[in-house]
């Protein structure tokens, strides 16, 4: 790790249909391999696939990210289930005198967004649906009715925060 300067942020190209930033990132999360293609599909098709089981419920009281307020009731859902993934608080590794102990600290907002993709990603993976759009949208959809794998970490992640809170002072 490098001391003398932080490393500089790459510019990310907002997603080809929705124009979106956070999709985009979403995207290339999802992307193995380089295969680009392959994640936009599985996106997109998580996305239509999401259009067609939230026609019934209401998402609309969320406003887009980049306040146009257009997109797709499915880009909604996405929004919102990102939203609700989020963390607030989480703990670090804090050594102090021989003993190493867990200090709740507030998130960043960028880490919490990165955090937030990951664990959706990460519990769509262990889902298991027969193909990766259907297990996407099925994590997307819990996430953004609050339940499912994804949002279960980020309560494990507070919960550990709170029991940890007496070590609060011990933040750097």
């Amino acid at each position: 790790m490098s001391r003398r300067h932080r490393a500089e942020k790459r510019e990310i190209l907002p997603d080809p249909v929705f124009g979106d930033l956070i999709l985009s990132k979403f995207m290339n999360n999802i992307m193995l391999a380089g295969k680009k293609s392959i994640a936009e599909k599985i996106v997109y098709g998580a996305l239509e696939m999401l259009d067609a089981k939230a026609a019934n419920e209401n998402f609309d009281d969320e406003t887009d990210t980049d306040g146009k307020g257009e997109g797709s009731k499915g880009l909604k859902v996405f929004h919102r289930a990102l939203k609700k993934v989020r963390p607030q608080v989480e703990v670090r590794s804090r050594r102090v005198g021989g003993a190493t102990y867990q200090v709740p600290v507030e998130v960043r907002n960028d880490r919490a967004q990165a955090l937030a993709i990951r664990w959706i990603i990460d519990a769509a993976r262990a889902r298991s649906e027969n193909t990766m759009v259907e297990r996407l949208a099925g994590e997307l959809l819990d996430a953004a009715n609050d339940r499912g794998t994804a949002v279960k970490k980020r309560d494990d992640t507070h919960k550990m925060a709170e029991a940890n809170k007496a070590f609060a002072h011990y933040r750097w």
